[in-house]
């Protein structure tokens, strides 16, 4: 599986809601009958009464307690003004980032750790480029940045090739520097975890990038300054890790 997110399979999952609350079968029926392959990660009761909450291949979804209809969308709590569903794929990412191996990173070490990104980056991506291009002042902030591979462009495609070169390198932090700058990267197979990487982005929402993660799972998608970022991981009421 995904970095070992998938927990189980539809059918061998009794109780998922949680809080004493046992998932209805008719809510399991139901998403194993329209995702009969995908594991069933979680089941808990939505805001919303007679909505469950389910989280389904790494994905969040809506099922009715009868398991006839199933939501992919966006709930809101109209008083509190509240994205629920962000809240919760908040909750996702965060436990995603907490089971991944940081052996399967690119990591760039600053002289000493305030704050840990994690990088979905394309190559050839312009601004995952720019993002790169300061690395010092990412790292002399105190910010320690974990790459994980996003080729946008997918399997078998020459941004897929160059990613599983640099991890194949001798040395692939130099073998990242120098890809971004668009210097040649000597082409390399091995086994890699470029395609479990680009899988989760995909579950994890990622859409372009650079996609940024913080520690407390906020996804910031696309670049931020290394002194804008620096101030929002520093403020007061930037959410505890």
């Amino acid at each position: 599986g995904v970095c070992g997110l998938l927990l189980a399979a539809a059918g061998s999952l009794p109780a998922l809601a949680g809080e004493g609350v046992e998932a209805p079968q008719a809510v399991l029926a139901g998403l194993h009958k329209i995702l009969p392959e995908t594991p069933v990660d979680s089941v808990r009761p939505a805001a919303m009464p007679g909505l469950y909450e389910a989280v389904v291949g790494g994905r969040l979804l809506y099922v009715s307690e009868d398991g006839k209809y199933l939501i992919q969308g966006t709930l809101y709590d109209v008083d509190a003004r509240t994205n629920l569903t962000e809240v919760a794929q908040t909750e996702i990412r965060r436990a995603a980032m907490q089971e991944m191996s940081e052996d399967q990173m690119v990591i760039f070490e600053p002289k000493e750790a305030k704050h840990t990104i994690t990088v979905f980056t394309d190559i050839d991506c312009g601004y995952c480029r720019k993002l790169h291009n300061e690395m010092d002042a990412y790292n002399d902030k105190g910010i320690r940045v974990r790459y994980l591979f996003y080729p946008r462009s997918g399997p078998n495609t020459p941004s897929f090739d160059k990613a599983v070169s640099v991890w194949c390198a001798d040395d692939r932090n130099q073998a990242m520097t120098d890809a971004k700058t668009g210097k040649p990267v000597e082409p390399r197979t091995c086994d890699n975890p470029v395609a479990d990487h680009f899988a989760l982005g995909g579950t994890m929402g990622v859409r372009g990038t650079p996609a940024i993660f913080l520690e407390d799972g906020v996804m910031l998608p696309g670049y931020v300054p290394a002194d804008r970022l620096a101030k929002a991981l520093d403020a007061p009421d930037q959410p505890s890790n």
